[in-house]
C-alpha cells in the first residue's frame, strides 16, 4: 500500500511540476518525517507541489 501511494504521489508531483520536479527534494520530503499516515503524507506532498508551483 505505502509503495503504491508514494509512486502515485511521485507521478502527481512530476506531472504538476514538469521540469521543476526535483527527485531529491521529493525524497527528502517523503522520508524526512519518518513514518506518516498516508493521508498526512499526501497532504504534505500536495502542499509541497503547490509551494514549488508558486515559486
Amino acid at each position: 500500500m505505502g509503495q503504491l501511494k508514494i509512486r502515485e504521489l511521485r507521478t502527481f508531483a512530476k506531472r504538476q511540476l514538469a521540469s521543476r520536479f526535483d527527485v531529491r527534494a521529493f525524497h527528502d520530503l517523503v522520508l524526512g518525517e519518518g513514518a506518516l499516515p498516508l493521508d498526512v503524507l499526501e497532504s504534505r506532498v500536495r502542499g509541497w507541489v503547490a509551494a514549488q508551483s508558486a515559486a
